[in-house]
C-alpha cells in the first residue's frame, strides 16, 4: 500500500519559516511530479506547489511564489516544501501527492496521508 508521511508543521509566528518533508513509499517515486496541498480550516483542498519528476521544473500558486519553494530527493524519496515569511493565511494542513496531470488539482493517484498541521500565529 503506498504511504504518503508528512512531517514539519508546527507553531511559528508570522514571518517565520518552517520545512515540510514528504516521505514516499511503495511507488515508483522518480517518475512522479509531486505536489504540496494545503486544507484551511473550512476550506477545501488546493494545490500550492508542483514539481516535476527531475525537479527541473516547479509550479506555485500565485499566493506563496518567491515565499515557498518545493524540491525532492528522489534517491529519499522524499519531497519537501521550503516555508518562509509566513503569514496567517499559510494556516492551514498541508499534505503532498502525485497529481494526475502536472501542476493540476483536478486528481491524484494515491490516497492522501494524514497531513501536518502548520499554524502561522503571534
Amino acid at each position: 500500500q503506498v504511504q504518503l508521511v508528512e512531517s514539519g508543521g508546527g507553531l511559528v509566528q508570522p514571518g517565520g519559516s518552517l520545512r515540510l518533508s514528504c516521505s514516499a513509499s511503495r511507488f515508483a517515486f522518480s517518475i512522479h511530479a509531486m505536489s504540496w496541498y494545503r486544507q484551511a480550516p473550512g476550506k477545501e483542498r488546493a494545490l500550492v506547489a508542483t514539481i516535476s519528476m527531475t525537479g527541473s521544473n516547479t509550479n506555485y500558486v500565485e499566493s506563496v511564489k518567491g515565499r515557498f519553494t518545493i524540491s525532492r530527493d528522489n534517491a529519499k524519496n522524499t519531497v519537501y516544501l521550503q516555508m518562509n515569511r509566513l503569514k496567517p493565511e499559510d494556516t492551514a494542513v498541508y499534505y503532498c501527492n502525485a497529481p494526475l496531470h502536472y501542476n493540476d488539482d483536478k486528481g491524484t493517484f494515491f490516497d492522501w496521508g494524514q497531513g501536518t498541521q502548520v499554524t502561522v500565529s503571534s
